[in-house]
């Protein structure tokens, strides 16, 4: 199965998503999925709920909130985290789309996964 992803508030840039959304992947926002002010935890749960991987450049909080889901025997369907800074929109589009085209949505399942790592 394709991965479907979905964009925290931090990470929703118009332009990334819909550079994607050109290459036929399935890419969801707060703006459009009504999430807009859910806490860090709450996005992980929607995404989750909608067999989403999640996708932010809050590093920190997600790879804390990686390790709590864990480790409470919760699940999710994958987060990928990046520093905003780090890519500019181009690399990033790149970067998951080489990742997209390796991992499936059953390989992604509870996965932490640095952008970084598909440069």
């Amino acid at each position: 199965m394709k991965l479907r992803l979905y964009f925290d508030e931090d990470s929703m840039r118009h332009s990334l998503a819909e550079a994607l959304r050109l290459r036929h992947l399935d890419v969801a926002t707060p703006l459009e999925a009504g999430t807009l002010a859910y806490s860090d935890d709450q996005q992980l749960e929607w995404a989750a709920s909608q067999q989403r991987v999640l996708f932010s450049y809050n590093c920190s909080d997600f790879c804390r909130l990686h390790g709590e889901f864990l480790g409470a025997g919760r699940h999710h369907a994958g987060i990928i985290v990046t520093q905003q800074t780090r890519f500019s929109v181009g690399e990033q589009l790149r970067c998951i789309l080489r990742l997209v085209a390796a991992r499936s949505a059953e390989d992604m399942r509870d996965q932490l996964e640095f952008l970084n790592n598909w440069a």
